[in-house]
């Protein structure tokens, strides 16, 4: 685990299961109908217990049709040690030439933007489109960094933990916050 301090604000990251751990909020690499799915989404919605975080989802889903890529909602955390779960959904690599950079800047900025609108202090991202959505980890890495950092020093939250799954994704993020930050 390392830390890097702003202002009046800390950013973490580390390895461990984002699911088992104690936020205000997770935030949840979600898909556009909200339905669940493998990776981070799937875990997220095992631990919160699926049949209730898919009824908050399902509704969410009936009022707006679909969550687009870099947008953001809210629900409960359930069954989580967290209190609530932020749902987001990074863009799909097709080669950088489709926004996908400013949709994955979108997706953390509109996460932090929704925690500050809710109060909430200390917020736990994974690696948003860096699994089956096939962004490249560093070019992912130095965008969500670059844009937390303006989060915390625009004081939107206190805390903003990386919780990365695997030595590899791990070190290549910590690689890159200190060659940013």
């Amino acid at each position: 685990m390392q830390i890097w301090n702003f202002t009046d604000g800390q950013l973490i990251i580390r390895q461990d299961d984002i699911t088992a751990l104690k936020f205000d909020a997770i935030v949840n690499a979600a898909n556009s109908r909200l339905a669940g799915g493998g990776g981070v989404d799937g875990a997220i919605h095992r631990r919160a217990g699926y049949v209730e975080l898919q009824g908050a989802c399902q509704e969410i889903i009936r009022t707006i049709g679909s969550l687009p890529p870099g947008e953001a909602i809210i629900t409960p955390g359930f069954n989580l040690p967290s209190a609530h779960i932020i749902h987001t959904v990074g863009p799909i690599w097709r080669g950088g030439t489709n926004n996908e950079p400013r949709l994955l800047e979108n997706a953390y900025s509109n996460c932090l933007r929704l925690a500050h609108e809710h109060a909430i202090q200390t917020i736990a991202f994974p690696a948003i489109s860096c699994g089956v959505y096939g962004y490249p980890v560093k070019d992912a890495a130095r965008i969500a960094l670059l844009t937390i950092q303006k989060g915390l020093e625009a004081e939107l939250v206190n805390e903003v933990t990386m919780v990365l799954h695997g030595d590899t994704a791990y070190t290549t993020w910590i690689d890159v916050a200190n060659d940013i930050l």
